[in-house]
């Protein structure tokens, strides 16, 4: 079975950065994709970026050129970087693979 446990987030000032950790045990990162998305309160979860087992990269327009994902394949993880965050990045960060969900992260920003 697949465990998906999130790290970082928080709190920060606009145009500040946070990184996001998803460690995935029990996985073969090099095979299949990790998603990651993020929800506001009583809006529905929207797609953020992506990585395949090839290691190809996906990014959703509202966050493109500001967030990275990455992975290390040796620690089972998968990184989101994000940049130059605003007001509209608050919400609920998730990591996905497969069938499975992470626990989910806050991330707030302030202006």
């Amino acid at each position: 079975q697949v465990q998906l446990v999130q790290s970082g987030g928080g709190l920060v000032q606009a145009g500040g950065s946070l990184r996001l950790s998803c460690a995935a045990s029990g996985t073969v990162l090099t095979v299949y994709p990790v998603w990651w998305y993020r929800q506001v309160p009583g809006r529905q979860r929207e797609y953020v970026a992506s990585i395949t087992g090839d290691g190809s990269t996906n990014y959703a327009d509202t966050v493109k050129g500001r967030f990275t994902i990455s992975r290390n394949v040796a620690r089972d993880t998968v990184y989101l970087r994000m940049s130059d965050l605003q007001a509209g990045d608050t919400a609920i960060d998730y990591c996905h693979f497969r069938y499975d969900w992470g626990q989910g992260t806050q991330v707030t920003v302030s202006s």
